[in-house]
């Protein structure tokens, strides 16, 4: 089965843009030859590829070819490079918040030293970024998922140690024994998908208290904790300026949490995506290194 490039990339500017108008101003055609792309490629497909919907948006079967469009895409401009043409190497790559607030940033200071070269950032949660390169949204991506996505190659970084901390005058209030009161203590997460956590409260035998704040920015998260508005999960660097300086302690009679994470990337034969994958493997030095285990 061969699908045409102009309809794969018809395609993509679709999923991109969210209409068949939209599409068609960036691809400089008529919104009528977008029309005919689309179903010449359902054709050749058999199957229905996108939904016909405001914004636009493409169905199980269209996945995969949506990431055969941004594959090709990423081949052509290396290719146009190659020959002189002056063209953007556009690099989408997913990332969790703490990564990027941490041992990440390196990465972005290699990539600034590369000419013709946008790097876009998405920021996801490490337990769902995979699911952004499984729809073909990002070429590569920091994850916690170490199974390979399909048509796709992994490798294990390191892990980022988190360990659990409060205001002292916080952790008085609720100190029970040796440890404290985990099911009245206020927490602080960081989103709705952040449950590293409910790990830890289960470990203690305690769900998630009454009061729960929900502070998405990892600076602000950690003034959340120093201003005492509840416990929460602090990256190394963070926990090591606030013990000093006496605005936090960590809680007692609990262990630090270390997220093992991992490089998935598309298995191309790209330059590009070869020297980003080596620019974070240098980055990733700085994280810790968790038992094989985990």
């Amino acid at each position: 089965m061969r699908f045409d490039p102009a309809q794969l990339e018809t395609l993509v500017a679709i999923t991109e843009e969210g209409t068949f108008e939209a599409a068609a101003r960036r691809l400089h055609v008529t919104a009528s030859a977008v029309s005919q792309r689309v179903r010449a490629l359902e054709q050749a497909a058999g199957q229905v590829l996108v939904r016909r919907t405001t914004p636009a948006t493409v169905t199980p079967a269209g996945v995969p070819l949506v990431r055969l469009g941004r594959q090709l895409r990423l081949l052509g401009t290396e290719a146009a490079v190659a020959l002189g043409a002056e063209e953007v190497l556009d690099l989408a790559v997913a990332v969790n918040a703490d990564s990027l607030a941490t041992w990440f940033r390196p990465v972005l200071a290699a990539v600034a030293r590369r000419t013709g070269t946008a790097l876009r950032l998405h920021v996801e949660d490490q337990a769902y970024s995979h699911d952004l390169l499984r729809r073909g949204e990002v070429l590569a991506a920091v994850t916690g998922e170490p199974r390979p996505v399909q048509g796709c190659v992994v490798e294990r970084l390191g892990g980022i140690r988190y360990t659990p901390a409060a205001a002292p005058w916080l952790v008085d209030r609720h100190r029970r024994g040796r440890g404290v009161d985990w099911a009245a203590m206020p927490l602080v997460v960081f989103n709705e998908k952040d449950h590293l956590q409910d790990e830890l409260l289960a470990a203690h035998g305690a769900g998630r208290p009454p009061v729960v704040h929900r502070v998405p920015s990892t600076a602000d998260f950690h003034e959340a904790v120093r201003a005492g508005l509840g416990w929460g999960l602090l990256l190394a660097p963070q926990l090591a300026e606030s013990v000093a300086a006496g605005d936090v302690v960590r809680l007692p009679g609990a262990k630090p949490l270390v997220v093992p994470l991992f490089w998935q990337r598309w298995r191309l034969d790209s330059p590009a995506l070869a020297s980003l994958t080596d620019d974070v493997r240098r980055a990733a030095r700085a994280l810790v290194r968790p038992p094989r285990s985990l």
